[in-house]
């Protein structure tokens, strides 16, 4: 076995993978987690700021 016996199994591989990841990505029952996942940087603006008020007031 050489190396283009290698070549010749593992592009057909490469290309079965790079269409499962597509289909795992673009299916709808991943769809809710990816967008709680789109949301996260969001989520820490509202922490940082309930955090900011309460040491504000802490300061009153």
């Amino acid at each position: 076995m050489d190396i283009n016996t290698l070549r010749a199994f593992a592009t057909p591989l490469a290309f079965i993978a790079f269409i499962a990841i597509g289909v795992w990505t673009f299916s709808k029952s991943r769809k809710k987690g990816f967008d709680e996942a789109a949301n996260l940087p969001f989520a820490d603006d509202d922490f940082d700021n309930q955090s900011k008020d309460s040491q504000a007031e802490d300061h009153k």
